[in-house]
């Protein structure tokens, strides 16, 4: 068996994580969750993000050692404690085909002002075309929805069917963690202005 084909998280990076990229702070550092061999990590590490990588896998996360930007944390995100300090914040946090609903509360509150979310993973319908069918694994009709509502500004969401690059249901959001704006001096400044890539 080819032991670098059985390494999950190699390959190109996700095309809606690529899409959004434009809207991390540049040189913002970047956490890359259930990260696998880090094809987001290299992605963003390339653009000059240091990029915190984080996943159970430790022969996964060892391909990443030669990357001077990646900070390899191997870590069992579901049932051990959360591997970073608590006031740990990021410019973005990627997550993709990966789904722990407790984490949630935790990737938001990973976010520094103007931190950008970008979540892409597997929707309620897969079961019907292949794996993951198990419904603990997949996203409810909106859930992402639900989940940055009164906290996150939604840049874009997409649920639906995707036939490339395999047949998949899925769910995905960009949402930003904008400065609070609630207080009077806040009302004259216009809002920021998050270009949306064509």
């Amino acid at each position: 068996m080819n032991t670098t084909a059985a390494i999950h998280g190699l390959g190109e990076p996700s095309r809606w994580v690529c899409h959004w990229a434009h809207l991390i702070a540049a040189r913002g550092a970047v956490l890359d969750v259930a990260s696998g061999a880090g094809r987001h990590a290299r992605f963003f590490a390339s653009r000059g993000h240091p990029v915190t990588a984080i996943d159970r896998d430790a022969a996964a996360l060892r391909t990443l050692a030669d990357e001077p930007l990646i900070t390899p944390v191997t870590a069992d995100l579901e049932s051990a404690p959360w591997p970073l300090p608590a006031n740990a914040q990021f410019a973005a946090v990627i997550v993709t085909n990966y789904l722990h609903r407790p984490l949630f509360p935790r990737l938001i509150h990973s976010l520094g002002p103007g931190g950008v979310l970008v979540y892409e993973t597997f929707a309620q319908g897969n079961e019907t075309v292949g794996k993951p069918s198990n419904p603990a694994f997949l996203l409810a009709p909106g859930e992402l929805l639900e989940v940055v509502r009164g906290r996150l500004r939604v840049v874009a969401f997409q649920d639906g069917f995707l036939a490339q690059p395999r047949p998949a249901y899925v769910q995905r959001i960009c949402a930003i963690l904008e400065a609070d704006r609630s207080d009077d001096s806040a009302q004259a400044v216009p809002p920021p202005c998050y270009e949306l890539a064509g």
